[in-house]
C-alpha cells in the first residue's frame, strides 16, 4: 500500500501523540470512518428516492390491517 508522504507525516504525528497506538491502527480507524460514512450517504442517496405519498399509504395500510386483528377492550 502506498501513503503519501505528508498524509503519513500526520499520522505518525498522531500517533506520537498518542491519538493513536499505532500507524496501522491510525489507517485502520480512517478506512473504518470513511466507510461508515459512504454508508451513511448511500442511505441518504436510497431514501431520497422514496415517495413520502406511497410511504404514508403503505403505512397506513399496515395499521389498518394490524388493527382489525387487534382485540377490542
Amino acid at each position: 500500500m502506498s501513503i503519501d508522504d505528508r498524509l503519513l507525516r500526520r499520522l505518525d504525528s498522531l500517533v506520537k501523540r498518542d491519538v493513536f497506538r499505532s500507524r496501522s491502527e491510525g489507517i485502520q480507524k480512517a478506512v473504518a470512518e470513511k466507510l461508515a460514512r459512504l454508508d451513511r450517504s448511500r442511505l441518504a442517496r436510497e431514501c431520497a428516492k422514496l415517495s413520502r405519498t406511497e410511504e404514508q399509504e403503505m403505512a397506513e395500510e399496515g395499521i389498518a390491517k394490524d388493527m382489525a386483528e387487534w382485540p377490542e377492550y
